[in-house]
């Protein structure tokens, strides 16, 4: 009873079957590299982060000890003394303004 077209039948859905099991392989391992490649950007990035953060608590060091004399303070950096610093220069600010606008007002004489 083996037909042409029985056999046909057989050999297409063998084919079909071998088929979908190499795309199924293909797209793993593709994806499989993808997240191999992800991790490793990842990690790359981590390690970037990580050196940039050094470079910079080096520098900041550094200029501590050029311009203070010695290693920078925590309380140096507070909110009071930043938002004092903020105040500061609000005043010098409104100050220049109103010396500008004394000038303008007495050139246009």
């Amino acid at each position: 009873m083996s037909s042409p077209v029985l056999h046909a039948f057989y050999v297409g859905r063998a084919l079909a079957d071998a088929v979908n099991e190499r795309a199924e392989r293909l797209l793993t391992d593709g994806l499989s590299l993808v997240g191999k490649f992800d991790a490793e950007q990842r990690e790359y990035f981590r390690q970037f982060t990580d050196e940039v953060m050094v470079r910079a608590q080096q520098a900041e060091a550094e200029a501590g000890e050029i311009y203070t004399g010695g290693p920078a303070s925590a309380a140096a950096g507070s909110a009071t003394d930043l938002q004092a610093t903020i105040d500061t220069l609000r005043a010098e600010i409104a100050q220049v303004r109103v010396a500008l606008q004394q000038y303008r007002a007495t050139s246009q004489i």
